[in-house]
């Protein structure tokens, strides 16, 4: 049975240990406090107007006196008040909501704030906060004084008050660059740029309207386009950098929109993606990551929303299913817009492409539809330079590499015998070039390997076979140790005495040995076990071009007592020119080598006393 006997106690809170909590976890800044007093004001405002609906208009004003520890911050709104009930359920509850009533409050969905703290933010500058309000609804005009020790008193006030609500907080020591007329002009355009009620800045020189009219294309984001100078414009003064070009971002439910501003400079594909985000017109975030998709990576965006869920600090969003089908769909603006142009403006496409490749890559891999739309304006680096998909796609068949370690072993080769082939070894590329044929069926394109390349050489003479046939059997046998055979060709450029290529088996043979040397013991005779399977198969080709005046002359039978060191120290360079990594092997080899080419020079010095 359960025991009866049992004493219930209530949590206590301690208010300052809370406002270091809101001061150094929960908010990214103290300036925050702006964005919580604007966001209790507008709340406030939107309750009166269904309250009393008819000739009512909502305005904010704040006003700042005085200067460092001596300033004094008005912010007043003319919203619908708070009477002595309401003040005790909103702001003495830690977390308490004044949108989770039971009344018109809790099933307005308009309303910005959701957990009742944000007046506590106004503790981060400010020692003492004291509010004065009269409700809408009637009764008595109250002055409430909290202190960050946890205590209030409420005060009822004689005379005639307006309805609304002002809060008086004076400056306390360290925080004076809050209560600077500069910084409070910022801060309220900051959080405030996009509301609908006109904010004023008073102070002992100035009377400033803070937010211009909401414009036109915030409801409708695709008026932008009639608009676009001053959407520019505001894209600058919000965002503080010059844009020359947007795209107009919006849902099928119309609550989400914004304007995407396409950046003037390449991005990487790293890059920190940061969006500004305004929840029923307040901005939420200005470093939303996950706001649109991850190839969207060219743009940054303004974002106003009504139907996303803000985390406990208002400054990100709850990943969950409402975030990622406003996700999908904002991309979704994007790419629609990115079609459109293709078809009635594709210079402006092919300006984007241009400066933003990478992104519509990221984009064409996904959807196949949009690829085969764009696809002519990608660029790719080829053979014969840096052309776009329609210039390569005339030249078939189109041959491409997966790697890029693989087009720099054959780049120098095929360029020579004018052989096109496209570098597939950056990010996209190989996996946009083989699901070409699947958008144009007439273009044929082909992975080519390392050794394929070796078809197009020139095969020696039956007498050259002949005449080098020791020098070849020697060679070869020199480098079995490196699972590499020989052959003697060949091919264009001249320039290119030796070719190293590797088929699939050796590639990973290769891995294999490399990975062995960093290993524990136990990991290297496992490594070993899996190498044994390409025993027999994992054979690279060294090719030596008899065009070269160096082959020309090592392969001669009278220099075979030096061939063994020149064809090592000339697999070594064919490494280095496909930029492969050299195991301590072949960095020994190539030492050694260079070691016994300098003793060479020097025993021929002393032998001809200088004279050649």
């Amino acid at each position: 049975m359960e025991n009866q006997n049992r004493d219930t106690y209530r949590f206590q809170v301690n208010l300052s240990g809370m406002i270091n909590i809101l001061s150094n976890h929960l908010y990214s800044s103290p300036k925050v406090f702006l964005r919580e007093l604007l966001q209790n004001g507008i709340d406030a405002i939107t309750a009166r107007q269904a309250y009393s609906p008819d000739g009512y208009e909502g305005k904010i004003h704040v006003e700042v006196s005085g200067t460092s520890t001596g300033a004094t911050l008005l912010v007043e709104d003319n919203g619908i008040g708070l009477n002595e009930a309401e003040i005790h359920e909103f702001l003495a509850m830690i977390g308490q909501s004044s949108k989770r009533g039971e009344d018109f409050l809790s099933t307005n969905t308009s309303f910005i704030g959701r957990f009742g703290i944000g007046l506590l933010s106004c503790f981060m500058v400010s020692d003492d906060i004291v509010m004065v309000t009269q409700s809408a609804k009637g009764g008595p005009a109250l002055e409430w004084r909290g202190k960050p020790d946890g205590t209030y008193t409420i005060r009822k006030l004689e005379g005639e008050h307006a309805p609304g609500t002002k809060v008086f907080l004076r400056c306390k020591e360290g925080s004076e660059a809050y209560f600077e007329e500069a910084n409070l002009q910022e801060g309220l355009f900051h959080y405030g740029a996009l509301l609908p009620y006109p904010i004023q800045l008073v102070s002992d020189r100035n009377t400033r309207l803070i937010n211009p009219l909401t414009p036109p294309w915030v409801k409708d984001p695709q008026l932008a386009r009639k608009h676009r100078d001053e959407v520019l414009a505001f894209g600058k003064q919000v965002l503080g950098e010059t844009f020359r070009d947007f795209i107009p971002l919006h849902t099928a439910s119309g609550r989400t929109g914004g304007i995407a501003f396409i950046l003037p400079h390449a991005v990487n594909l790293n890059a920190k993606r940061n969006h500004r985000v305004y929840l029923k017109h307040m901005l939420v975030s200005e470093a939303a990551s996950n706001i649109l998709p991850d190839w969207a990576f060219f743009v940054k965006c303004l974002i106003w929303t009504d139907e996303l869920q803000p985390t406990a600090s208002r400054e990100h969003f709850y990943e969950n299913a409402q975030l990622e089908q406003v996700r999908e769909e904002l991309g979704s603006s994007i790419r629609q817009e990115l079609m459109r142009m293709a078809e009635y403006d594709p210079d402006r496409l092919q300006s984007i492409i241009s400066l933003h490749a990478l992104s519509m890559k990221a984009l064409a891999v996904e959807d196949l539809s949009f690829y085969s739309i764009i696809h002519e304006w990608l660029p790719f680096d080829s053979t014969f330079g840096r052309k776009t998909l329609g210039e390569l796609k005339q030249q078939p068949p189109l041959y491409f590499t997966a790697t890029l370690d693989e087009y720099r072993q054959i780049t120098h080769v095929a360029s020579a015998q004018s052989m096109l082939v496209v570098n597939g070894g950056f990010i996209y590329d190989a996996e946009l070039l083989s699901r070409l044929p699947l958008i144009d069926p007439d273009v044929e394109t082909e992975r080519l390997l390392p050794e394929e390349v070796s078809l197009s050489f020139t095969d020696i003479t039956p007498q050259e076979r002949l005449d080098y046939y020791e020098s070849v059997r020697l060679a070869d046998s020199v480098l079995q140790k490196f699972r590499c055979q020989v052959q003697l060709r060949r091919f264009k450029p001249e320039e290119i005495p030796v070719l190293y290529t590797l088929s699939e088996e050796s590639a990973q043979w290769r891995v294999l040995e490399a990975t062995k040397e960093v290993s524990t013991d136990a990991l290297s005779s496992v490594l070993g076990s899996l190498g044994a399977t390409f025993k027999d198969t994992a054979y690279a080709t060294l090719y030596f071009n008899l065009n070269n005046p160096v082959i020309g002359r090592a392969f001669q039978p009278a220099n075979q007592k030096m061939l063994p060191s020149i064809v090592e120290m000339l697999y070594c360079n064919a490494l280095m020119m496909g930029h492969y990594p050299m195991n301590r092997q072949e960095m020994a080899l190539l030492n050694q080598g260079i070691i016994q080419f300098i003793d060479w020079g020097l025993t021929a010095n002393q032998v001809t006393g200088g004279d050649e």
